[in-house]
């Protein structure tokens, strides 16, 4: 295992994992928690949202609930998955940064040690484009995976 860019190669995630609490203590293990979960509800609240707005209004009025529809769940689901991920890239971008701090060179990076510390350091190097570094291939790659996801759940109803 081994992070792009970095010397240290690990042997096994146990290697890593050792090495990290060593480096770090406990609290390294966790540093992104609370910004994981800020991403997470919110990327599964919209993407719920957006995916019964679009399935709505792609389905006729005539079809009955029970109708399986393979098009308008893809194409719902690939909609909602999409958007989603692009409005919460800003927490996405942060919960990155401190899940890689500890192999920073940089030193006010690597001192990193919460979300608005994040979010203030980000827009202080890069300005507020740089909290949607990275928008267009994780929005890229979600339409996919929520596409099959809404389908699959569908299909299984």
């Amino acid at each position: 295992m081994q992070l792009q860019g970095s010397r240290k190669a690990y042997n096994s995630m146990l290697d890593c994992a050792k090495f990290v609490y060593r480096a770090e203590g406990i609290r390294a293990f966790y540093v992104s928690y609370p910004t994981t979960l800020m991403t997470s509800i919110p990327f599964t609240s919209l993407q719920f949202l957006f995916y019964e707005s679009a399935k709505t209004y792609l389905t006729p009025d005539d079809a009955l609930p029970s109708d399986y529809r393979p098009m308008e769940h893809v194409l719902s689901g690939g909609f909602a998955g999409g958007l989603a991920a692009a409005l919460t890239t800003p927490t996405d971008v942060v919960k990155t940064m401190l899940q890689t701090r500890g192999s920073a060179t940089d030193p006010e990076l690597r001192n990193v040690n919460g979300f608005m510390e994040g979010v203030r350091l980000l827009i202080k190097r890069e300005g507020i484009r740089g909290l949607f570094k990275g928008v267009r291939p994780r929005a890229v790659a979600a339409i996919p995976s929520t596409a099959i996801c809404w389908s699959a759940y569908e299909a299984s109803k």
